[in-house]
């Protein structure tokens, strides 16, 4: 969204209950943060496994790790010092996508297949009404990319090489789009994608909206949240799901010292239909994640975590962070400004 431009200790049996078992005592997270040497904003983060980490941030800076944090490489495109990379998909610890934001030309797809050593350009919007805020892939060779509205619908272009070439998809299966709506490129999480599904988070409209596609986005549908809007700075910011059915958004008005009343909200049928959290994050959320066991929530007020799949949180730090991610091998991240990353320990 243009206004956002500026801007383990617990064993592998218990971590595979959803939620913990009434008996067992809630683990206390807390963030430990790494040393990445520079002050970028980072509102990009695909960590591949507990070792492996890629992050995205302002002055068009690429970060990636191998040894889960203790050293940061600065693997940055070449010539990008003046672009602001909000989101980054990543496939192995060689291979990765980064989606740059801005009006124009200044929304652009680069790919690396080797650590970061070079980078190709793979993208470069030529829709001055375009501005891209979200990049996911539902497999390594097939994703999709999310720009504000053209012409009065969400705009989307397709990959089926891995991000190597992109192509507009057809707005025929696309909802019409409110006045006043848009995505926010707050945490690369504004479109995210299971199985074949994919959904897309908006606000700045009357509602704050998602948008839900089962076939790899060639048709959507869209549903209502409870998370408030009607003003450009408030709406859903990121979405996470656990499965097809189950999922989470978090949001609310990212302006400081605005208050963000219901800023969370869940699905248990897809995103057909959302319930407002009986008890939501306190504040304005730009991120979440799900772990087996918890999902956790992160803003620039404080990360929050929840043991009943998102319907209840309570904060457990008070640092700011803008994205989290979360790995099948059960490692947490966060990124977010000042260079900050750090991994959740328990």
């Amino acid at each position: 969204m243009r206004l956002l431009s500026a801007l383990t200790a617990l064993s592998a049996a218990c971590l595979l209950a959803v939620p913990l078992p009434a008996h067992a005592a809630a683990p206390s997270p807390r963030w430990q943060l790494t040393d990445t040497g520079v002050t970028a904003r980072f509102r990009g983060l695909a960590p591949v496994s507990r070792d492996v980490v890629w992050a995205a941030g302002t002055s068009g800076t690429v970060l990636r790790t191998v040894d889960g944090g203790r050293s940061w490489q600065n693997v940055s495109p070449p010539g990008a010092e003046a672009l602001q990379f909000r989101d980054v998909e990543a496939f192995s610890p060689r291979s990765a996508v980064v989606l740059s934001v801005g009006d124009g030309g200044d929304s652009r797809i680069y790919r690396t297949e080797d650590a970061g050593r070079t980078w190709s350009e793979t993208f470069r919007n030529d829709e001055p009404a375009a501005f891209y805020d979200c990049v996911s892939f539902f497999d390594p060779r097939h994703g999709l990319a999310m720009s504000d509205p053209v012409d009065g619908r969400f705009r989307l272009l397709s990959t089926s090489d891995g991000g190597r070439s992109w192509q507009v998809l057809p707005s025929s299966g696309m909802p019409a789009a409110l006045s006043g709506e848009a995505g926010f490129a707050a945490s690369g999480q504004c479109l995210v994608t299971s199985g074949r599904d994919a959904w897309l988070a908006t606000g700045g409209g009357e509602r704050s909206r998602v948008f839900h596609s089962a076939d790899r986005g060639l048709t959507w549908t869209v549903a209502d949240t409870p998370i408030p809007a009607a003003d450009s700075a408030r709406g859903v910011f990121a979405l996470a799901f656990r499965d097809p059915r189950h999922g989470i958004a978090v949001g609310g008005d990212y302006r400081p010292g605005q208050a963000s009343p219901s800023a969370g909200a869940t699905t248990s049928d897809g995103g057909a239909t959302w319930q407002p959290s009986a008890a939501p994050p306190p504040a304005y959320r730009s991120g979440v994640a799900w772990l087996p066991f918890a999902a956790i929530a992160v803003g620039p007020t404080g990360s929050d975590i929840s043991f009943t799949g998102g319907r209840e949180w309570r904060t457990f730090d008070t640092g700011s962070f803008d994205t989290v991610s979360c790995t099948r091998d059960l490692a947490c991240w966060a990124s977010g400004e000042q260079g900050r990353i750090a991994r959740l320990t328990l």
